[in-house]
This record gives C-alpha cells, structure tokens and sequence, in this order.
C-alpha cells in the first residue's frame, strides 16, 4: 500500500465522518474519491455507514472502474471516473444526500440557475456576484452506466460546470482537490437553501 493511498484513504474517511455530522449523508448515503499521483482512483466503498467511515472502507480502481483490490468499490464509481476521464484536473469528487441538495433537485427538475450572489466567488473562475451559475437536475436511474453517459453528454453540450444534481438523489460537485469540493459543497448548501427560501428569482 503507497504511502499516496494512505493518506488519500484517511482524508476521504475524516471527510466522510464531517459530512455525516453536518447530515449531508446519512446512514449509507453518499461517496466519495480522490485521484492518485499513479492515475487510479481512491474510492468509498460499497454500504459503508458515512459515520463510521474508516481507512480500510477506502479502495482503489482504475480509471475503467476495475477494482484493485478485492473489496466491492461504491454503486456510483462510474460517476465518478465519468469526471476524472474528462477532466484531469479533476482530483476529487464528493457526493452528498443532504436535505437541501435533495430539495433542490425535487423543486428544480429542470435545474437551476444562481445569480446575483457573493458566495457564487466560491467556485473557480467565478470573480463578481453578477455570474451565473446553473446547476442541471439529471433524472434518476439504476443504471448508473446509462446515467453517467447522460451526464457526459450534457457537459459536451452544456459545458462541464461545477456540480449536478440527481432528482431526489443529491449532489455531486469536484474540484482540485478535496478541499475544494468541500468549499463547493459548503456553498452550495447555502445557495440551495437561499434559492428555496427567496424562489425562482435567485
């Protein structure tokens, strides 16, 4: 195991047992992952309760979603890799269950556009409140395949952004570095709350 591994899998566990304290992923809910200097991917795995989230709940896979060890990585990996293949910027990606995000994708199935907002500044390449910011809404599925080429799709079209919602799922946003995702993900729990609570004019 590479020094690399272990410290990816204790960051992504600390980060999880955060998460789940601020309940933005109750029980089982959400997954998490960051890229390692080797090309794979450190990954959650599978039915893990977010709470008690360990190292050894963190695996490896490769960027065609083959586990590198024995252990069954996170229903959502190719979600996941979806991102790190595009991008290879992308170093990490989190994904949340919070009531917010989940609120947001129920009232919004059209996806949602932020304006006129400070903490829009949170999200790279974003340098004035006058920016706009659309989060699309992606229809759920059990296919996550069908799902993740949906989601390739619409960034080929639409650009890639900064995060997407699932309908009555959560959120999934990336970043650099984990420390960015968990900026993107402090931010965007206020401007879902803010955009439910003052309506369709944010």
């Amino acid at each position: 195991m590479s020094l690399a591994f272990e410290r990816a899998a204790e960051a992504l566990a600390s980060l999880s047992r955060e998460l789940h304290r601020r309940n933005w992923v109750p029980a089982t809910s959400g997954n998490f992952s960051a890229r390692l200097g080797d090309g794979s991917i450190a990954i959650s795995r599978s039915g893990r309760d977010k709470a008690l989230l360990e190292p050894a709940d963190i695996m490896r896979v490769d960027l065609n979603g083959r586990p590198l060890d024995v252990r069954t990585p996170s229903a959502e990996t190719a979600l996941h890799l979806q991102l790190y293949r595009r991008d290879p910027e992308v170093g990490a990606v989190l994904h949340t269950h919070s009531l917010n995000a989940v609120v947001a994708s129920l009232e919004n199935p059209d996806g949602l556009t932020l304006s006129g907002l400070e903490l829009l500044k949170a999200f790279p390449g974003v340098d004035s409140h006058e920016a706009r910011l659309t989060v699309p809404v992606f229809e759920n599925s059990q296919d996550i395949a069908a799902l993740s080429e949906r989601v390739e799709q619409h960034m080929q079209r639409h650009g890639q952004g900064h995060a997407y919602l699932i309908g009555g799922h959560g959120v999934y946003t990336w970043g650099a570095s984990l420390a960015d995702c968990l900026r993107h993900l402090e931010a965007l729990e206020y401007l879902f709350q803010l955009h439910r609570m003052r309506g369709p004019t944010v």
